[in-house]
Order: structure tokens, then sequence, then C-alpha cells
């Protein structure tokens, strides 16, 4: 596996796209509302910095309450979610997604458990 992207939770995507973009001389290669939250991709050289802005509740809005902005979680990219997700149940690691799911940019994603995975929420990708 490769990374795929590192998601940060925003208050405001647009305006920390516009300062990242500025400061690591990159441009947003994909934006789109999935899910209730403004999801926007900044290319990298080996994947994308991902910023996550909640538009109605659910989870980023959640996380936002809890911890403030911040890194939200590490992505990386797969080319079987569904083997993946074997791997990590063979290994014992709890699953937040039993089963893949749609994710941003019409890609299928599960997520891992941050406590079986040393407290970071880790998601697979598939593209």
């Amino acid at each position: 596996m490769e990374l795929d992207h590192i998601g940060v939770a925003t208050d405001d995507a647009s305006a920390l796209a516009g300062l990242y973009a500025d400061l690591l001389g990159t441009s947003v290669v994909h934006e789109e509302v999935f899910d209730g939250m403004h999801v926007v991709f900044l290319a990298m050289d080996d994947g994308y910095f991902e910023l996550l802005e909640p538009q109605e509740g659910g989870t980023i809005a959640r996380y936002l309450e809890r911890n403030g902005p911040g890194m939200h979680h590490v992505a990386f990219v797969t080319e079987d979610v569904d083997a993946a997700l074997d791997r990590a149940r063979d290994l014992g690691v709890s699953l937040v997604d039993e089963e893949p799911r749609p994710g941003a940019w019409d890609h299928t994603v599960a997520f891992l458990h941050p406590k079986s995975t040393g407290g970071v929420l880790v998601e697979f990708v598939e593209h």
C-alpha cells in the first residue's frame, strides 16, 4: 500500500485550502460536498492533502466539537479494500466499517478504529 492522503478537519476548508496552496505551492485538484462535508483535495507529489469541513452535523462536526481542528485520519490506497479489511480482521484490528462504503471522489473506503492503530484513524481507499 501507498499513502493516499492525510485528512484534516477544519471549520473553513476553502480558506485553509488557499493557505496550504500558497504555503506548499500546490493547487486544489478536487472539491465536492459529500456526506454532509465540504471536501477539498490538494495535490501533493505522492498523494493528496484532504480538508474536511462539516456542512451539517455528522462525524466531522462531532470531531471538531471534541477535538478542534487538526489531523483527522491517514489514508492508504489499496487495490482491494475487501482484502485489506480481511487482513486487518486477521490481525485482530477493530474496524469502524465492517464492509466497504462509498467515499469522496467516487472511491470505495473503509476505516479502522484508532483504538487498534495507535490512536490513528486509518482509512483504506480503493480508486
